[in-house]
């Protein structure tokens, strides 16, 4: 009889608790929703970097004038719109003349590249530098360059700082003080068509074949 009573109460019990905690149904929707497998991302690369200019892509060239010395050694000057206007222009940045990722890679890419540019419509191949002149030709002297790529001197960083890529070096022991970004620019009759804008002087997607990749 007192097992019978036991047996009785526990039974009671438990109805009494799932009374209170009724079972959980999951909705039609969440019952059948899979999780999906975790992959890693594929690295994004970007045609510009995080970085921000005071140009972007679709904007005009502000105009400036960059200096260099002819053969015969006489200052000779050029605008942004002479490089530019009714032509395809890419002008790439560096940020000194001799430095060793300038010297030894960028602008021998883009002259080791200058034939396919200029077979793909490239009218204009220009470097740009915040050095004086007679540096600049130096430089192109020691690099051996000749016409493949022009070596402009952005003296005063008048174009840098109009296009907001200055580059402040002046806490390094070196001494170069105020420089540019690395950069590469396609510009079409002087729009802004591709702008690859490196993270201070890093070299990564500013060199020739990134721009033939584009054309």
């Amino acid at each position: 009889m007192a097992a019978s009573i036991t047996l009785s109460r526990l039974v009671s019990s438990t109805l009494t608790t799932a009374s209170f905690f009724p079972p959980i149904t999951l909705p039609s929707k969440l019952s059948s929703l899979r999780l999906p497998t975790r992959r890693h991302p594929k690295p994004l690369r970007f045609s510009s970097s995080t970085i921000t200019a005071t140009i972007s892509v679709g904007d005009k060239l502000p105009e400036a004038t960059f200096s260099y010395l002819d053969s015969s050694g006489e200052v000779q000057t050029t605008t942004v719109s002479e490089l530019t206007k009714g032509k395809k222009a890419v002008l790439f940045a560096v940020p000194g003349a001799f430095t060793p990722t300038c010297s030894q890679k960028h602008v021998p890419g883009f002259v080791e590249k200058s034939g396919e540019l200029r077979a793909k419509g490239i009218d204009t191949i220009a470097c740009i530098s915040v050095n004086d002149a007679f540096v600049m030709k130096a430089w192109k002297e020691d690099l051996k360059v000749n016409e493949e790529v022009l070596l402009l001197s952005d003296g005063n960083g008048t174009f840098t700082k109009a296009i907001g890529v200055e580059l402040d070096l002046s806490d390094k022991p070196v001494g170069l003080g105020v420089r540019s970004r690395r950069y590469a620019l396609l510009a079409e009759d002087g729009v802004v068509k591709l702008f690859n804008l490196e993270e201070g002087g890093a070299f990564t997607f500013s060199g020739a074949q990134d721009i033939l990749d584009v054309l």
